[in-house]
């Protein structure tokens, strides 16, 4: 027998266990369906971000504000003529 054929005879009693499995009556052994958790009205302040006066207010009016990938904003003035951004 070659390795295809043990791995495909593998396969199949995977999936024969797995069919008697599903067609077997469940004895409420299973683990119960996960609840989906309810999510936040707010948002957790991100890992590595700056404090800005007080949690949950955005920032200053007059920063920029670009978030990066990492959940950082930029701190420079708004409409900054520069190309790259500043995180706190």
């Amino acid at each position: 027998m070659s390795k295809m054929d043990n791995l495909r005879a593998l396969r199949e009693a995977r999936y024969e266990q797995d069919k008697a499995a599903r067609t077997a009556p469940s004895t409420g052994t299973a683990p119960a369906a996960r609840k989906a958790a309810p999510r936040r009205a707010t948002a957790a302040p991100s890992r590595g971000s700056a404090p800005s006066g007080t949690a949950g207010t955005p920032p200053a009016e007059s920063a920029c504000g670009h978030r990066a990938i990492s959940g950082r904003t930029c701190t420079r003035p708004a409409g900054h003529a520069e190309k790259n951004h500043r995180y706190a």
